[in-house]
């Protein structure tokens, strides 16, 4: 009796070890946009640090998007966004918490919130990470309509005060909206890091902003630590 015993009590704990440990593993999905002319492996840092905090890569999403030899004609239309929609509608599909985290870097971060808009996601994330990103538009760009050269920065793109750039202010993201921004970032601050008094990084109405002394790369590449604390808050 007394080993039948201990054996239910053996059985009892490895179902409640099981039990917590599919619960732990149920975290929001995540989808990583990355930036103009990049590619989905430009967030392997930031994947590795998730894996090493209990994330697999099926719970990791890269959505593919733009032309990677010219980055002039990449803009924030269909063709871009669609593929990014795609990703959050899948993510959201497969999640356990009903809900995602999405992190964007450069034109990635604006990118990612027109996906949201369109798919009227902003009750479906949890944290909203932008990185490097531009809300309010590129001093580089000029403003919307004089001064534009290029998609990238035409009506559908980051000149300042384009109706791209409009669609996208002083709207909800997620729950939660953070920006991760730099003084020095040598393509969001070319000219200039504000516009109309702020730094075109800051999110509208964000939760927090984090500062760091790096390039625009860099701080997609070296702050991985806090972008994973900030999708686990």
């Amino acid at each position: 009796m007394q080993h039948r015993t201990l054996a239910r009590v053996l059985i009892a704990m490895s179902l409640s070890f099981i039990a917590c440990a599919s619960q732990a593993a149920c975290l929001d999905n995540v989808v990583l946009v990355h930036g103009n002319a990049g590619s989905p492996s430009d967030w392997n840092a930031t994947v590795s640090t998730l894996k090493s905090q209990g994330y697999t890569d099926a719970q990791l999403y890269r959505p593919n998007w733009g032309s990677k030899t010219n980055p002039a004609i990449n803009d924030h239309g269909a063709a871009n966004t669609n593929p990014v929609k795609a990703s959050m509608q899948a993510a959201r599909a497969a999640s356990c918490t009903g809900r995602i985290d999405v992190i964007g870097h450069s034109m990635g971060v604006t990118l990612a919130m027109k996906a949201i808009n369109e798919l009227a996601y902003s009750t479906s994330v949890n944290s909203f990470i932008g990185i490097a990103g531009a809300q309010h538009g590129l001093e580089s760009c000029g403003v919307y309509p004089f001064n534009v050269f290029t998609p990238t920065c035409g009506s559908n793109g980051l000149s300042i005060d384009s109706p791209l750039i409009l669609s996208v202010k002083n709207k909800r993201y997620g729950s939660k909206m953070y920006s991760i921004k730099s003084y020095i970032d040598e393509v969001v601050c070319y000219g200039s890091c504000y516009v109309y008094g702020s730094h075109t990084s800051n999110i509208d109405d964000q939760n927090a902003t984090y500062n760091f002394a790096l390039g625009h790369f860099g701080l997609k590449d070296y702050t991985t630590n806090t972008q994973a604390s900030l999708v686990f808050q």
